[in-house]
């Protein structure tokens, strides 16, 4: 077999290791984007007394792909490219000033930098006081304040109050990007306090507009640079030069990549604990410009009541149905899940009780993520909604859609869609969507590789895109 240059990209997850072996180049297995190999396999974190590694998984992964495909056992010419969620994934908190103006910038720019947020504080809302702010145990806060040129204030009180917590105890990381007149100060602060930091362009350098790409690009070294070693998930040297980011972060750059290629695309992964859901939609420029904060193309919302096993109780609670979401069976089922998360479906029963639950957390989520409308004027009501009633794929992902088969997960996916109104508190939700599965997670894969490997990333994407019917 003719040789050819490979990549193994792999996904750190908290629950289960994921690889691929894609061709960079052309050879005789395929064309450069070809998926040679998959494999998957337990995370393995280590406990209290030392045992255990983030790594382990991965090697496992790697065995696994030598076996399917000998030629990748291990050559020299293999790039290594990961992403993580292990761990508990990445945790953001948000400091801004005014808390429809800079904490709601804050807010979107950290869960599309690839984390889940876990506190937002508005020092004009909410004071000084950083006490919830430190019970909330971000790994990093997105610190914003002001637009360029306005009030220096805000961004320095605030790098105030973080210098407190670092007084407390606290020995996160911090992201600058407000009033880029008032960094310097605010970076100085942070300085004498001993807290890593990172300087990014301001994410609302003026009412109306919202810049994430800089601070995404900070919190995501901050992630590599901070995080992951803080918490000593790995004994092993090589996991920072294998490491890109984090996975959701990564993953919403595969996204954009599909909908360069498809079009308007919304992307659900239905997890353990949490739903997320990640768009690449045109923005009406017309709606945006009514906004305070205007929207972007790629936006990525998580859903920490949704999930398959410990946010299955919490779940079916939010079903819209109250004949779901008061099933006494159905109710008994989501807690049995809760309480043992390992619990794996043995039986058609088991199965129809995870689609039932899947159904309900990618309707939810999705609707979640879209918003409303109102019939005055179209605004949406929820303040934060994303319009997808054009969007031309509808994606799933996520183990419960994996397992369930192609035309199961699809039609778990079609409860997601179709329920636009056109009246006062209709969704924004995709109207008459494609749906399709990205049954090897694919995404992540083409996040990895898009910066390097461009062309590579747009063939694997156009496989994807081809494997979605109508």
């Amino acid at each position: 077999m003719s040789r050819v240059s490979l990549a193994v990209c792999v996904d750190l997850g908290s629950t289960f290791t994921k690889a691929l072996l894609v061709a960079l180049e052309d050879g005789a297995a395929g064309p450069a984007g070809t998926v040679l190999a998959s494999a998957s396999h337990p995370t393995t974190l280590p406990d209290a007394a030392g045992r255990g590694d983030l790594l382990d998984g991965y090697d496992a992964c790697r065995a696994a792909l030598a076996a399917s495909y000998p030629c990748g056992s291990g050559a020299d010419d293999v790039v290594v490219l990961a992403c993580s969620s292990a761990g508990g994934g990445l945790r953001i908190g948000v400091l801004g000033n005014e808390a429809l103006v800079t904490a709601e910038a804050g807010r979107r720019v950290a869960l599309s930098s690839g984390g889940r947020v876990v506190a937002v504080h508005a020092l004009a809302q909410d004071g000084t006081d950083p006490g919830a702010l430190a019970a909330a145990r971000p790994d990093v806060v997105l610190l914003t304040g002001g637009t360029d040129g306005g009030n220096p204030t805000p961004l320095v009180e605030g790098a105030r109050v973080l210098a407190a917590l670092a007084r407390q105890g606290w020995d996160g990381a911090v992201v600058v990007a407000g009033n880029v007149d008032a960094a310097p100060a605010a970076a100085a602060v942070l300085e004498e306090a001993g807290l890593a930091h990172r300087t990014a362009g301001n994410v609302v350098p003026r009412i109306g507009v919202l810049a994430p790409a800089s601070a995404r690009a900070r919190v995501r070294e901050l992630f590599l640079a901070h995080v992951i070693g803080g918490r000593r998930l790995s004994r092993r040297p090589e996991l920072p030069r294998l490491l890109r980011g984090a996975t959701p972060d990564l993953v919403l750059d595969g996204v954009a990549l599909l909908a360069d290629v498809v079009g308007d695309v919304v992307v659900v992964d239905v997890g353990g604990a949490t739903t997320d859901v990640y768009s690449a939609t045109e923005v009406d420029p017309e709606h945006a410009s009514r906004e305070v904060v205007a929207r972007t193309r790629l936006n990525r919302t998580v859903e920490g009541d949704l999930g398959m096993r410990w946010s299955a109780p919490s779940t079916v609670a939010a079903a819209d149905d109250p004949g779901v979401a008061h099933d006494p069976a159905l109710v008994a089922a989501a807690q049995r899940r809760a309480d043992d998360p390992a619990l794996l479906p043995a039986t058609p029963e088991d199965q129809a009780v995870d689609l039932r639950i899947a159904e309900v957390a990618v309707r939810t989520a999705v609707r979640r993520h879209a918003g409303r409308f109102v019939d005055r004027d179209r605004d949406r009501t929820d303040g934060g909604g994303t319009d997808l009633r054009e969007v031309a794929l509808l994606l799933g992902s996520g183990g419960v859609l994996r397992h369930a088969g192609t035309d199961r997960s699809r039609a778990v996916l079609r409860a997601a869609t179709g329920d636009a109104g056109a009246g006062p508190g209709g969704w924004l939700v995709p109207a008459a969507p494609r749906t399709g599965l990205d049954g090897s997670y694919v995404l992540a894969a083409v996040g990895l590789l898009a910066a390097d490997h461009p062309e590579v990333a747009r063939s694997l994407v156009r496989s994807l895109a081809a494997g979605a019917a109508t």
